[in-house]
């Protein structure tokens, strides 16, 4: 068997969200922008912050700490939006920070603890780097059906 398959390598972009790292493939992301503002829309899920025109392309944007029911601190001059791409949507989502790009060996990935803060469907696992633990989000599963056909219609 070929080894390439069994280790793979993985590169993901690693941000911060109150005090803990996630990560998401850098497959997923587009673009890393600075906030900008955002046009709030009338009737949406709490966690939608709005809308943004980028280089005139309408995208919705969510918060990822009230998706995730963190707790909600002002936005500081490192708060990120990136530009995603889910089940065939662009959608820009609000992080505290984005720190760095890494590669992580998908041997050093374990399942999501059961009993974790945030909805463990929302885990793809848990990446060991060094001393650090790092969450890597599946960011495909992270809206329900419902919320997935607003999101289509903000974007029709």
């Amino acid at each position: 068997m070929d080894e390439r398959t069994v280790n793979e390598e993985l590169q993901l972009v690693v941000f911060t969200l109150a005090t803990e790292e996630y990560a998401l493939p850098i497959t997923k992301v587009q673009e890393i922008n600075r906030l900008v503002p955002i046009t709030k829309l009338p009737q949406t899920p709490a966690f939608m912050e709005g809308i943004i025109n980028l280089r005139g392309r309408i995208i919705p944007v969510i918060d990822l700490r009230k998706r995730f029911s963190l707790v909600l601190k002002e936005h500081t001059d490192d708060t990120r939006i990136i530009i995603v791409e889910i089940q065939g949507q662009t959608l820009g989502v609000i992080v505290d920070a984005v720190t760095e790009v890494i590669r992580l060996q998908s041997d050093s990935i374990e399942p999501p603890p059961q009993a974790f803060a945030i909805d463990s469907k929302y885990i793809q696992g848990v990446g060991k780097l060094d001393s650090r633990l790092i969450i890597l989000l599946d960011i495909d599963r992270i809206f329900s059906k419902n919320e997935e056909k607003i999101l289509q219609d903000m974007n029709d």
